[in-house]
């Protein structure tokens, strides 16, 4: 049976919120430390521990079949691969920093400064986008420091808290882009690869469905039952069992996480008592 080779980041939070994924899709492996390459004992893969620069260039050249990357690192090095599925983990923003104490208000103040990078293909569209003649200085690692020693007057870096810029007297002041995880095909898998790779998105969408809703199981008095089913729209519509005690029923349905405060208030207004919630693991829709 065909497999698929799959590259992750060798290090780091993408490659651990990677293999916590591929662990919650019941794909099971052993990469001990230090390992570079290892086979699932339950499913047609087999994983390529690199570094997050290179899985791009991996999966074009076939040298992979597929791999999780972040968005941002994909859209620098522009190959020649397919954009398979957005993830959902590692968000980060790519975003211009300068320092804290200059009373920045726009991107036009940028023209005719220098800016360091190790993105230099994104920040040289997003210049020519806004018509801002910068100049730009490709380096590789600690970025944030440039301003300090004199080698730039502003910064574009990746950011998740901000911290790191704070800590070196920085402040965010523009957004270029927004980035997670994302998976990425070549372009010549077989159709026994294709099949494998429907099996591994099958289990990444039922995984990321239950993240992303909550079960609920609430009690409520029969004539607020009506008002509460059209509060809880579900998978398809909640499931009602009486209960014990008379004129009472119990309702279970899912709410969507983005929407769930909300949700539950509505639901105390219209009579809902004992309300429980439950993480999801895994939801099929």
């Amino acid at each position: 049976m065909n497999t698929l080779k799959i590259a992750i980041q060798k290090s780091g939070r993408l490659s651990e919120d990677s293999l916590k994924l591929i662990k919650e899709c019941g794909i099971k492996f052993s990469n001990g430390k230090g390992k570079l390459k290892a086979v699932a004992d339950n499913f047609p893969l087999e994983f390529l521990f690199l570094r997050d620069d290179d899985i791009p260039g991996y999966v074009e050249d076939g040298v992979a079949d597929l791999g999780i990357v972040g968005e941002n690192v994909l859209v620098e090095y522009e190959k020649n691969v397919k954009l398979v599925k957005k993830l959902g983990f590692s968000k980060c923003r790519l975003s211009i920093g300068v320092d804290r104490n200059w009373d920045y208000k726009n991107i036009k103040e940028l023209d005719g400064k220098s800016i360091a990078t190790s993105y230099p293909k994104i920040l040289g569209n997003y210049l020519k986008q806004n018509n801002i003649n910068a100049e730009i200085h490709e380096i590789s690692g600690s970025v944030e420091i440039a301003p300090s020693i004199g080698l730039a007057d502003a910064v574009c870096d990746i950011v998740s808290s901000g911290s790191t810029l704070l800590s070196n007297g920085l402040k965010e002041a523009d957004v270029i882009m927004r980035s997670e995880a994302v998976l990425v095909s070549g372009n010549n898998l077989s159709a026994e690869q294709e099949k494998i790779l429907n099996q591994l998105l099958f289990r990444m969408e039922a995984v990321q469905a239950g993240k992303n809703n909550k079960y609920i199981l609430l009690n409520a008095p029969n004539e607020s039952i009506d008002e509460i089913i059209s509060l809880l729209p579900g998978m398809k519509s909640p499931t009602v069992l009486p209960l014990a005690m008379e004129g009472w029923s119990s309702l279970h349905s899912v709410v969507k996480e983005d929407e769930f405060w909300e949700v539950i208030e509505k639901l105390k207004k219209a009579g809902a008592q004992g309300i429980l919630v439950a993480p999801i693991e895994k939801m099929i829709v």
